[in-house]
């Protein structure tokens, strides 16, 4: 059974629910922080983990699941270049999410996730 498995649905289709996670994950490790809605930000949170810990582990197989997950090749392999001086020494937590203020159209809750 699937109690308590529940996967946050941001109003999109499967389909388009993992590109929007797919982008957004790429734009945050682009970009170091992300401006978005406070949902999206949680969601993305754990897809950032979940990178960050591929590139730490290093190996080929890890390498080729982040290629297949990520939009940007040379942003794979600068972030296996860099994540463990940078993330070595950390259990995880690698993103933040701050909330700000709501949007001004529809009075969404907007957060900024950024990576620590």
């Amino acid at each position: 059974m699937r109690h308590g498995c529940r996967v946050p649905e941001l109003g999109r289709p499967a389909d388009q629910r993992k590109a929007l996670l797919r982008a957004l994950t790429t734009q945050l490790i682009r970009h170091g922080q992300v401006k978005t809605t406070k949902a999206r930000a949680k969601a993305v949170r754990s897809e950032v983990d979940r990178m960050i810990t591929l590139a730490k582990d290093g190996s080929l197989a890890a390498r080729r699941r982040a290629l297949g997950y990520m939009y940007d090749k040379d942003l794979v392999h600068a972030l296996f270049a860099q994540a463990k001086d940078r993330y070595g020494d950390r259990q995880g937590g690698y993103s933040r999410v701050v909330r700000t203020v709501r949007r001004r159209g529809d009075n969404a809750e907007m957060a900024i996730i950024e990576l620590v």
